[in-house]
């Protein structure tokens, strides 16, 4: 294979608009005739005619306040495995949101932790959380594990 001998049947060629009436597309260029959509910098995104616009006609709904933002840290029962794993001497059998934290395994930002029950476990611990699923809470209590809830 040589690069004279390669074939390019899918490249198309662009049209040059306003290259005089042979080209295809000379004179308005596609544009059409006269009116504001054959001028240049047009921009007409919601201008309805001088018609109420459609955004402006329906009602505004709702408020979304600054104050309720998510401060809920989700955690799998497969990262916990890991984290236990990796770091069994710094969490010292107890596992809670402030451990996870000072640990550097959590951002500081979260104010409550959140145990779903994806994964599988292998080592018994005790965890304080929020909340918890239902799975989740199974799953450790079946290996000999506690789950506290705090509020």
């Amino acid at each position: 294979m040589e690069l004279n001998k390669l074939s390019s049947k899918s490249i198309k060629t662009k049209k040059r608009l306003g290259r005089g009436i042979g080209s295809g597309k000379g004179k308005t260029s596609g544009r059409g005739h006269k009116g504001q959509k054959s001028r240049s910098g047009v921009a007409i995104k919601s201008f309805e005619g001088g018609q109420m616009p459609l955004y402006r006609r329906l009602p505004k709904r709702g408020f979304k306040s600054l104050n309720n933002k998510s401060d809920i840290v989700i955690i799998n029962l497969s990262r916990i495995q890991e984290i236990i794993k990796k770091n069994k001497n710094t969490i010292n059998g107890k596992i809670n949101l402030s451990n996870l934290q000072k640990s550097k395994l959590i951002n500081k930002k979260y104010n409550k932790l959140k145990l779903l029950g994806s994964g599988e476990l292998n080592e018994k611990f005790n965890i304080e959380v929020n909340s918890v699923s239902k799975s989740a809470k199974a799953k450790i209590e079946k290996i000999g594990g506690t789950v506290t809830l705090v509020k």
